[in-house]
């Protein structure tokens, strides 16, 4: 006999669980049909031409934007938190970071993925080294590349905007408590010759495609355990990305 201590799925026999879970896999193949037509969605997303030079410092010296894509067509930039007086980089982009697997598929489909961040580059460095790793990681300190991708928000450089939302609809949501300072996200960029494009930006929870170990946690009767997560009464939980 089982003994019942802990929060756990109902336990049935095996045709009921068989009913149940052919049920799921519908829901499962309509939201990867779903999946596909956002894609092909995005992938119909015009795009904006940066007039706008960016400079930023690496491990090769100084460079532009269009120097980030390793000659390549397509570039994955991940906004790292990290700003000019912190010591350390913020500990949920560190999480994500480590997370990542082999990225050469991307190489392979003529993508190169980066790493930004506001501190000076001998931070970024050192942060790296101590961590292992080998990604590019390019310092914006002095540019307004992150006020412009509104993935650093001070109301004294530039209007707040965060997620596509202004202050104002900020504060509906989310009460006078604005977000300022350092936040997290993904911009993707596209190359014309020397010409720099903007395709798309995500930020919030759009980040969480850097990470297997939600997909995988999705799989579980736990799930995430994050407070967010409709799950039954008992199963454990804390603060989203806390």
């Amino acid at each position: 006999m089982i003994q019942n201590t802990i929060a756990h799925p109902e336990i049935v026999g095996r045709d009921k669980w068989l009913t149940a879970r052919k049920t799921l896999l519908e829901h499962e193949k309509e939201l990867t049909k779903q999946r596909d037509r956002i894609n092909a969605e995005r992938r119909r997303l015009p795009m904006i031409k940066l007039e706008k030079e960016y400079a930023f410092e690496g491990s090769n010296g100084s460079a532009k934007l269009v120097d980030l894509f390793e000659g390549r067509t397509q570039l994955i930039i991940y906004h790292f938190m990290f700003a000019p007086e912190w010591e350390k980089g913020c500990m949920g982009c560190t999480g994500f970071v480590n997370s990542l697997g082999d990225l050469s598929m991307l190489n392979q489909r003529d993508t190169t993925f980066a790493l930004v961040s506001r501190a000076p580059f001998p931070k970024l460095e050192a942060y790296r080294t101590l961590k292992g790793w080998a990604l590019p990681w390019y310092s914006s300190f002095g540019s307004d590349f992150n006020y412009d991708f509104h993935v650093t928000l001070d109301e004294t450089i530039a209007p707040t905007e965060y997620n596509y939302r202004d202050k104002a609809e900020l504060e509906r949501l989310n009460g006078p408590n604005v977000i300022q300072g350092e936040s997290h996200g993904l911009s993707v960029f596209f190359r014309l010759g020397d010409e720099v494009f903007h395709t798309y930006s995500t930020y919030a929870r759009g980040v969480e495609s850097l990470t297997d170990a939600y997909s995988l946690l999705d799989l579980t009767p736990y799930g995430r355990q994050e407070d967010f997560e409709d799950s039954p009464p008992g199963y454990p939980q804390k603060p989203t990305y806390g």
